[in-house]
């Protein structure tokens, strides 16, 4: 499949209360990045994860989608010009790759993600 999904990240008010919750609700190896406010989630098979706190007050908790792309800066563009808004431009995870995030013209946010070769 072209552009599958690769990473969901759960953006949260409170980590450590959502550590406890879907580490017990799914089993889910949980573990926090050092010197980050990010934790990992790794649930086996399946398509990873992470945790982080909301990146403001106006920020709802929310499960964030990642598709993975190719050129992470052509796909901003093209996705602006197909009348999207990019509310976090290209920005590096060091030595992991490149993530972006975009709200799609009916509302819906999406990150890409373009992973360092």
């Amino acid at each position: 499949m072209a552009n599958p999904f690769v990473h969901l990240e759960l953006i949260t008010g409170d980590v450590d209360k959502a550590k406890s919750f879907y580490g017990s609700l799914f089993d889910w190896n949980l573990k926090y990045v050092p010197g980050m406010n990010y934790m990992i989630v790794k649930v086996g098979k399946g398509t990873c994860g992470g945790m982080m706190a909301c990146l403001g007050p106006e920020v709802s908790p929310q499960w964030l989608p990642h598709v993975h792309v190719e050129d992470i800066a052509d796909t901003l563009a093209k996705a602006r010009a197909l009348g999207a808004t990019v509310i976090k431009e290209v920005t590096e995870v060091p030595g992991m790759g490149w993530c972006g995030i975009l709200v799609d013209p009916a509302g819906a946010a999406l990150a890409l993600w373009q992973p360092k070769t």
